[in-house]
């Protein structure tokens, strides 16, 4: 990985078959996602994690020197690091959020009725599991499991940015601009889906959906540092993949408790993409790029 050479032709090959492929498949999956399922459109979303990595092989590239063994013995406290830093900085953001607006906290259901539906909240009612205990299920689950079973899904993306882009772009502008144009560049990636289904903010908020697109890419650049910053310790791509698939399985716990019309408030929180809310991924990811000033 440190041997990275700049090669402006297949970063270019990759950008394009990266961004394309992407572009159609969330076009298709919004059509889904609005006119025939939820769970459909994000079956087809989960399957475009892959095409970052279907970029690097169309581009020409290898997935070879990736760093593909785990090295537990050495990597254990970058395992836990990834495995469990984005529950903690999401428990810390969502906590601030809430702090902020006490109002918007809701044990209610009503995120399970406008997401599922009301007959599964009944249906789990009636089985004796009411939806604060439900929430304490998901918490446990985003803690144990859901981070490893998410991470193959994960590497499907982190082949494409961390193993593949982000070296190059590193070797091209530095450690510093490397990374936050990489970060920008992943969030463009999902800039339709923003704009169709109003992914991650909902639609209602000022400045639809162009400040949501702008926001995401905030979002993007602070969590790409971090999963970068476990790549480059660790050597291997399972890390980032492990931190990305731990902060997808954690993201939607702060949802579960707040109201679900909260307008332009959601740019806030109390998710980690909110303002907010990822302020401690914020200042986590200034102090690894701060690292990279370091002689």
């Amino acid at each position: 990985m440190s041997n990275v050479k700049f090669d402006k032709t297949h970063v270019i090959k990759y950008l394009v078959w990266t961004f394309v492929v992407a572009y159609i498949i969330q076009i298709g999956a919004s059509v889904i996602y609005n006119r025939v399922s939820v769970i459909a459109g994000q079956l087809i979303l989960a399957v475009m994690m892959f095409v970052p990595t279907l970029g690097v092989l169309l581009s020409g590239n290898s997935l070879k020197d990736m760093g593909w063994k785990l090295k537990i013995r050495k990597n254990i406290g970058l395992i836990l690091t990834a495995w469990f830093i984005p529950a903690v900085l999401t428990a810390v953001g969502g906590a601030l959020y809430f702090l902020i607006f006490p109002q918007h906290f809701d044990l209610s259901g009503n995120y399970m009725v406008v997401n599922v539906g009301k007959e599964a909240l009944e249906q789990m009612e009636a089985q004796g599991i009411t939806y604060p205990v439900y929430v304490l299920i998901s918490v446990v689950s985003a803690l144990t499991y859901a981070p490893l079973i998410n991470t193959f899904l994960a590497l499907g993306e982190e082949i494409g940015w961390r193993g593949f882009l982000y070296p190059q772009l590193k070797t091209k502008f530095g450690q510093i601009k490397g990374r936050i144009i990489g970060g920008i560049i992943w969030g463009m990636w999902h800039w339709p889906l923003i704009w169709l289904i109003g992914y991650e903010y909902g639609t209602e908020y000022v400045g639809f959906p162009v400040v949501g697109m702008l926001l995401f890419c905030i979002n993007t650049i602070v969590l790409g540092i971090l999963c970068d910053w476990l790549y480059e310790k660790s050597e291997s791509i399972w890390l980032p993949s492990l931190c990305h698939g731990a902060i997808n399985a954690v993201a939607a716990i702060p949802l579960m408790v707040c109201l679900t019309d909260t307008g332009s408030a959601r740019l806030l929180g109390s998710a980690p993409n909110g303002l907010i809310a990822e302020l401690p991924f914020v200042i986590v990811a200034v102090v690894l790029l701060l690292q990279g000033l370091r002689p």
